[in-house]
């Protein structure tokens, strides 16, 4: 896991916190002694009952539209 200093810490707080955000881990050090340590949140799955509200307002899809779609795009070869 990689640190960082307390000065640098203090002095780029903004940039530190946005490692972190990005999923990297940091310990955080005073003169040498790791103190504490920075690590992204974990992030809770969507419900069932999300998921499901979530399907209601997407749009409906033409299967054969889609298809047509697909096959402009794609080697039907393949």
């Amino acid at each position: 896991m990689k640190s960082v200093n307390i000065r640098t810490l203090r002095n780029n707080g903004a940039q530190v916190l946005a490692r972190v955000e990005r999923g990297e881990s940091l310990v955080v050090t005073r003169d040498g002694t790791e103190v504490a340590e920075l690590r992204p949140r974990t992030r809770p799955s969507p419900s069932p009952a999300d998921l499901i509200e979530r399907r209601r307002h997407l749009p409906r899809v033409d299967p054969e539209g889609f298809r047509r779609d697909v096959d402009e795009v794609l080697d039907p070869s393949l």
